[in-house]
Protein backbone atom coordinates (compact mmCIF):
# COMPACT_ATOMS: atom_id res chain seq x y z
CA UNK A 1 0.00 0.00 0.00
CA UNK A 2 0.96 3.78 -0.62
CA UNK A 3 0.18 5.77 2.89
CA UNK A 4 0.59 9.31 2.55
CA UNK A 5 1.51 10.72 6.49
CA UNK A 6 0.31 14.41 6.20
CA UNK A 7 1.31 15.27 10.12
CA UNK A 8 3.77 14.34 12.29
CA UNK A 9 4.90 10.82 13.08
CA UNK A 10 7.29 8.76 14.70
CA UNK A 11 10.34 7.68 12.54
CA UNK A 12 10.31 4.67 14.09
CA UNK A 13 6.68 3.79 13.08
CA UNK A 14 7.31 4.63 9.66
CA UNK A 15 10.19 2.27 9.39
CA UNK A 16 8.46 -0.51 11.08
CA UNK A 17 6.08 -0.20 7.91
CA UNK A 18 8.27 0.12 5.68
CA UNK A 19 9.77 -2.97 6.53
CA UNK A 20 6.55 -4.83 6.29
CA UNK A 21 6.54 -4.25 2.77
CA UNK A 22 4.52 -0.43 2.73
CA UNK A 23 5.41 2.24 0.63
CA UNK A 24 5.48 5.38 3.02
CA UNK A 25 5.24 8.99 2.23
CA UNK A 26 5.94 11.56 5.30
CA UNK A 27 4.92 15.30 4.88
CA UNK A 28 4.06 16.35 8.17
CA UNK A 29 4.04 20.11 6.65
CA UNK A 30 1.14 19.46 4.28
CA UNK A 31 -2.10 22.12 4.56
CA UNK A 32 -5.21 21.09 4.58
CA UNK A 33 -6.31 22.72 1.16
CA UNK A 34 -2.98 20.96 -0.27
CA UNK A 35 -4.30 17.77 0.22
CA UNK A 36 -5.81 17.47 -2.98
CA UNK A 37 -3.04 18.03 -5.35
CA UNK A 38 -1.30 15.09 -3.94
CA UNK A 39 -3.84 12.31 -2.34
CA UNK A 40 -4.58 10.72 -5.35
CA UNK A 41 -2.01 8.15 -5.71
CA UNK A 42 -2.09 6.96 -2.20
CA UNK A 43 -4.35 4.19 -0.66
CA UNK A 44 -4.38 5.68 2.72
CA UNK A 45 -4.06 8.99 4.48
CA UNK A 46 -2.79 9.30 7.91
CA UNK A 47 -3.48 12.61 9.38
CA UNK A 48 -3.27 14.19 13.33
CA UNK A 49 -4.85 17.65 13.10
CA UNK A 50 -4.41 18.40 9.33
CA UNK A 51 -8.29 18.60 8.15
CA UNK A 52 -9.55 16.37 5.31
CA UNK A 53 -12.25 18.23 3.42
CA UNK A 54 -14.83 16.49 0.48
CA UNK A 55 -12.62 18.04 -1.86
CA UNK A 56 -9.23 16.21 -0.85
CA UNK A 57 -11.31 13.08 -0.33
CA UNK A 58 -12.69 13.66 -3.46
CA UNK A 59 -9.41 13.81 -5.09
CA UNK A 60 -8.13 10.69 -3.71
CA UNK A 61 -8.84 8.28 -6.82
CA UNK A 62 -7.23 5.50 -5.23
CA UNK A 63 -8.04 6.16 -1.63
CA UNK A 64 -9.35 3.11 0.23
CA UNK A 65 -8.78 4.15 3.89
CA UNK A 66 -7.99 7.47 6.24
CA UNK A 67 -7.15 7.02 9.38
CA UNK A 68 -7.28 9.41 12.20
CA UNK A 69 -4.04 9.02 14.99
CA UNK A 70 -5.86 10.13 17.77
CA UNK A 71 -9.67 9.58 18.66
CA UNK A 72 -11.45 12.83 17.57
CA UNK A 73 -12.80 12.49 13.69
CA UNK A 74 -14.37 16.06 13.82
CA UNK A 75 -12.01 17.33 11.29
CA UNK A 76 -12.59 14.82 8.38
CA UNK A 77 -15.62 14.42 6.45
CA UNK A 78 -17.28 11.72 7.19
CA UNK A 79 -19.70 11.86 4.94
CA UNK A 80 -18.01 12.39 1.78
CA UNK A 81 -15.54 9.26 2.84
CA UNK A 82 -19.00 7.03 2.55
CA UNK A 83 -20.14 8.18 -0.03
CA UNK A 84 -16.80 7.05 -1.81
CA UNK A 85 -16.63 4.03 0.45
CA UNK A 86 -13.37 5.11 1.73
CA UNK A 87 -12.84 4.11 5.56
CA UNK A 88 -12.53 6.58 8.23
CA UNK A 89 -10.84 5.07 11.39
CA UNK A 90 -9.28 6.30 14.41
CA UNK A 91 -7.04 4.73 17.39
CA UNK A 92 -9.41 5.76 20.86
CA UNK A 93 -8.16 5.70 23.73
CA UNK A 94 -4.28 5.48 22.95
CA UNK A 95 -3.76 8.96 24.47
CA UNK A 96 -6.04 9.27 27.08
CA UNK A 97 -3.56 9.80 29.95
CA UNK A 98 -2.00 12.21 28.71
CA UNK A 99 -5.11 14.39 27.97
CA UNK A 100 -6.13 13.39 31.39
CA UNK A 101 -3.11 14.64 32.71
CA UNK A 102 -2.92 18.09 30.75
CA UNK A 103 -6.66 18.40 32.37
CA UNK A 104 -5.80 17.52 35.96
CA UNK A 105 -2.64 20.53 35.23
CA UNK A 106 -5.12 22.82 33.65
CA UNK A 107 -7.13 22.51 37.01
CA UNK A 108 -4.05 22.94 39.37
CA UNK A 109 -2.63 25.91 37.48
CA UNK A 110 -5.52 27.82 37.90
CA UNK A 111 -6.15 26.93 41.27
CA UNK A 112 -2.50 28.22 41.99
CA UNK A 113 -2.25 30.86 39.17
CA UNK A 114 1.04 28.99 37.91
CA UNK A 115 1.42 30.89 34.70
CA UNK A 116 1.05 34.14 36.42
CA UNK A 117 3.21 33.30 39.10
CA UNK A 118 5.83 32.48 36.38
CA UNK A 119 5.08 35.29 34.06
CA UNK A 120 5.85 37.89 37.34
CA UNK A 121 9.62 35.93 37.87
CA UNK A 122 10.09 36.88 34.59
CA UNK A 123 9.71 40.01 34.68
CA UNK A 124 11.56 40.20 37.79
CA UNK A 125 8.61 41.00 40.58
CA UNK A 126 7.84 39.10 43.61
CA UNK A 127 4.54 39.21 44.94
CA UNK A 128 3.97 36.20 47.43
CA UNK A 129 0.93 38.32 48.74
CA UNK A 130 -1.27 38.08 45.61
CA UNK A 131 -0.22 34.61 44.69
CA UNK A 132 -0.91 32.93 48.26
CA UNK A 133 -4.24 33.48 47.76
CA UNK A 134 -5.62 29.81 46.49
CA UNK A 135 -8.75 27.77 47.27
CA UNK A 136 -6.93 24.02 46.71
CA UNK A 137 -8.67 21.07 45.55
CA UNK A 138 -8.76 18.67 48.11
CA UNK A 139 -12.94 18.05 49.14
CA UNK A 140 -13.91 20.01 46.11
CA UNK A 141 -16.87 18.77 44.35
CA UNK A 142 -16.20 18.32 40.40
CA UNK A 143 -18.12 16.72 37.95
CA UNK A 144 -16.36 14.78 34.76
CA UNK A 145 -18.88 15.12 31.89
CA UNK A 146 -17.91 12.11 29.18
CA UNK A 147 -17.01 8.97 30.80
CA UNK A 148 -14.73 7.36 27.88
CA UNK A 149 -11.30 6.28 27.97
CA UNK A 150 -10.69 9.80 29.37
CA UNK A 151 -12.92 10.84 31.30
CA UNK A 152 -11.89 7.71 33.65
CA UNK A 153 -8.46 8.83 33.36
CA UNK A 154 -9.30 11.96 34.87
CA UNK A 155 -11.73 10.45 37.69
CA UNK A 156 -8.67 8.42 38.87
CA UNK A 157 -6.34 11.46 39.00
CA UNK A 158 -8.87 13.61 40.79
CA UNK A 159 -9.85 11.06 43.40
CA UNK A 160 -6.08 10.97 44.21
CA UNK A 161 -6.10 14.69 45.03
CA UNK A 162 -9.25 13.75 47.54
CA UNK A 163 -12.06 15.71 45.20
CA UNK A 164 -15.25 14.94 45.61
CA UNK A 165 -16.31 13.25 42.24
CA UNK A 166 -19.50 13.53 40.43
CA UNK A 167 -20.79 11.77 36.83
CA UNK A 168 -24.03 11.71 35.29
CA UNK A 169 -26.20 8.94 35.49
CA UNK A 170 -25.99 6.49 32.32
CA UNK A 171 -27.24 3.53 33.04
CA UNK A 172 -26.95 2.32 29.36
CA UNK A 173 -23.30 2.91 29.95
CA UNK A 174 -22.88 1.47 33.05
CA UNK A 175 -21.80 -2.47 32.00
CA UNK A 176 -18.74 -0.58 29.60
CA UNK A 177 -17.75 1.34 33.19
CA UNK A 178 -19.09 -0.29 36.45
CA UNK A 179 -15.66 -2.41 36.66
CA UNK A 180 -13.51 0.76 36.70
CA UNK A 181 -15.77 3.47 38.63
CA UNK A 182 -16.12 0.97 41.51
CA UNK A 183 -12.31 0.37 41.97
CA UNK A 184 -11.77 4.38 41.66
CA UNK A 185 -14.86 4.45 44.80
CA UNK A 186 -16.89 7.27 46.00
CA UNK A 187 -17.96 8.74 43.07
CA UNK A 188 -21.32 10.04 43.15
CA UNK A 189 -23.86 9.95 39.93
CA UNK A 190 -26.52 12.52 39.52
CA UNK A 191 -29.68 12.78 36.88
CA UNK A 192 -28.56 15.55 34.33
CA UNK A 193 -25.57 17.84 33.11
CA UNK A 194 -27.77 20.72 34.63
CA UNK A 195 -27.68 18.76 37.99
CA UNK A 196 -24.37 18.29 37.61
CA UNK A 197 -23.58 21.89 37.49
CA UNK A 198 -25.30 22.92 40.14
CA UNK A 199 -23.64 20.31 42.79
CA UNK A 200 -20.25 21.20 41.48
CA UNK A 201 -17.55 23.45 41.88
CA UNK A 202 -15.72 22.46 39.02
CA UNK A 203 -16.60 20.78 35.48
CA UNK A 204 -14.52 18.84 33.43
CA UNK A 205 -15.35 17.69 29.35
CA UNK A 206 -14.29 14.96 27.63
CA UNK A 207 -17.16 14.22 25.19
CA UNK A 208 -16.78 13.90 21.08
CA UNK A 209 -17.84 17.17 18.31
CA UNK A 210 -21.22 16.21 17.46
CA UNK A 211 -24.58 17.60 16.83
CA UNK A 212 -26.04 17.01 19.87
CA UNK A 213 -23.08 18.46 21.90
CA UNK A 214 -22.60 21.30 19.94
CA UNK A 215 -22.62 24.14 22.61
CA UNK A 216 -23.16 22.54 25.75
CA UNK A 217 -21.51 24.72 27.54
CA UNK A 218 -23.98 27.44 27.09
CA UNK A 219 -25.03 30.43 29.24
CA UNK A 220 -28.16 28.11 30.68
CA UNK A 221 -25.32 26.16 32.16
CA UNK A 222 -22.69 28.33 32.79
CA UNK A 223 -25.72 30.33 34.88
CA UNK A 224 -26.10 27.24 36.81
CA UNK A 225 -22.84 27.26 38.19
CA UNK A 226 -21.55 28.78 41.51
CA UNK A 227 -19.86 31.99 41.33
CA UNK A 228 -15.83 31.49 40.53
CA UNK A 229 -16.61 27.43 39.08
CA UNK A 230 -13.71 26.63 37.26
CA UNK A 231 -14.67 24.90 33.82
CA UNK A 232 -12.06 22.49 31.97
CA UNK A 233 -12.05 21.53 28.16
CA UNK A 234 -9.54 19.09 26.16
CA UNK A 235 -11.98 18.08 24.25
CA UNK A 236 -13.47 20.27 21.39
CA UNK A 237 -14.11 23.74 21.00
CA UNK A 238 -17.18 23.77 19.56
CA UNK A 239 -18.37 22.44 22.92
CA UNK A 240 -18.71 25.35 23.92
CA UNK A 241 -20.39 28.99 23.51
CA UNK A 242 -17.33 31.16 23.52
CA UNK A 243 -19.50 34.53 23.95
CA UNK A 244 -21.38 32.78 26.81
CA UNK A 245 -18.37 31.66 28.66
CA UNK A 246 -16.78 34.95 28.03
CA UNK A 247 -19.89 36.49 29.77
CA UNK A 248 -19.73 34.27 32.79
CA UNK A 249 -16.61 34.98 33.45
CA UNK A 250 -16.75 39.13 32.95
CA UNK A 251 -20.26 38.54 35.16
CA UNK A 252 -19.50 35.90 37.48
CA UNK A 253 -15.54 35.06 37.74
CA UNK A 254 -15.98 31.76 35.80
CA UNK A 255 -12.31 30.92 35.18
CA UNK A 256 -11.35 28.19 32.42
CA UNK A 257 -8.66 25.83 31.41
CA UNK A 258 -9.04 25.31 27.71
CA UNK A 259 -6.87 23.20 25.07
CA UNK A 260 -9.37 23.80 22.42
CA UNK A 261 -10.63 26.70 20.74
CA UNK A 262 -13.66 27.54 18.00
CA UNK A 263 -11.47 28.23 14.95
CA UNK A 264 -8.13 27.06 16.17
CA UNK A 265 -5.58 26.62 13.30
CA UNK A 266 -5.14 23.10 12.34
CA UNK A 267 -1.52 23.34 11.33
CA UNK A 268 1.54 23.64 13.82
CA UNK A 269 2.25 27.60 13.51
CA UNK A 270 -0.06 30.48 12.93
CA UNK A 271 -1.47 33.91 13.92
CA UNK A 272 -4.94 33.18 16.42
CA UNK A 273 -6.98 36.03 16.82
CA UNK A 274 -9.36 34.62 20.02
CA UNK A 275 -10.78 36.98 21.95
CA UNK A 276 -11.72 34.26 24.86
CA UNK A 277 -8.31 32.81 24.88
CA UNK A 278 -6.89 36.46 25.33
CA UNK A 279 -9.50 36.75 28.57
CA UNK A 280 -7.66 37.08 32.02
CA UNK A 281 -9.45 34.23 33.46
CA UNK A 282 -8.20 31.91 31.10
CA UNK A 283 -5.39 29.44 30.81
CA UNK A 284 -5.46 28.29 27.47
CA UNK A 285 -2.79 25.67 25.68
CA UNK A 286 -2.73 25.07 22.06
CA UNK A 287 -4.57 21.84 21.78
CA UNK A 288 -1.55 19.54 23.17
CA UNK A 289 -3.20 17.28 24.75
CA UNK A 290 -2.69 14.20 23.04
CA UNK A 291 0.77 15.29 22.39
CA UNK A 292 3.73 13.49 24.64
CA UNK A 293 6.10 11.07 23.65
CA UNK A 294 4.08 8.78 25.24
CA UNK A 295 0.88 9.15 23.82
CA UNK A 296 2.74 9.16 20.37
CA UNK A 297 4.21 6.32 20.48
CA UNK A 298 0.97 4.88 21.60
CA UNK A 299 -0.59 6.46 19.08
CA UNK A 300 1.11 4.94 16.46
CA UNK A 301 1.34 1.41 17.42
CA UNK A 302 -2.70 1.84 17.26
CA UNK A 303 -2.27 3.16 13.65
CA UNK A 304 0.07 0.00 13.02
CA UNK A 305 -2.30 -2.16 14.48
CA UNK A 306 -5.13 -1.03 12.20
CA UNK A 307 -2.58 -0.95 8.76
CA UNK A 308 -2.01 -4.49 9.54
CA UNK A 309 -5.52 -5.38 9.74
CA UNK A 310 -6.25 -3.31 6.68
CA UNK A 311 -3.44 -5.92 4.70
CA UNK A 312 -5.37 -8.89 5.83
CA UNK A 313 -8.59 -7.41 4.83
CA UNK A 314 -9.93 -6.46 8.01
CA UNK A 315 -11.19 -2.89 9.30
CA UNK A 316 -10.61 -1.98 12.75
CA UNK A 317 -12.27 1.01 14.22
CA UNK A 318 -14.23 2.48 11.71
CA UNK A 319 -16.52 5.41 12.29
CA UNK A 320 -18.37 5.94 9.23
CA UNK A 321 -19.44 2.74 7.88
CA UNK A 322 -20.96 -0.27 9.12
CA UNK A 323 -17.80 -2.97 8.84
Amino acid sequence: MRILFADKYPESAIDELKQKGQDCVLQPNLKADELDSVVAEYDVLVVRSTQVTKKAIEAGNSLKMIIRAGAGTNTIDKDAAAARGVYVCNVPGRNAAAVAELAIGLLIAIDRNIPDNVLELRQGNWNKKRFSVAAGLKGRRMGVVGLGAVGLEVLERAHAFGLELYVIDRPDRWRETHDRLVRIGGIKRVSSLKELAERCEILSFHIPSVADTNKMVDAELLARLPVGAIVINTSRGDIVDEEALIKAMDEKGIRAGLDVFCGEPSGGEAVFESILARHPNVYGTHHIGASTDQAQAAVARGVIEILDAFSQGNIKHCVNMDT
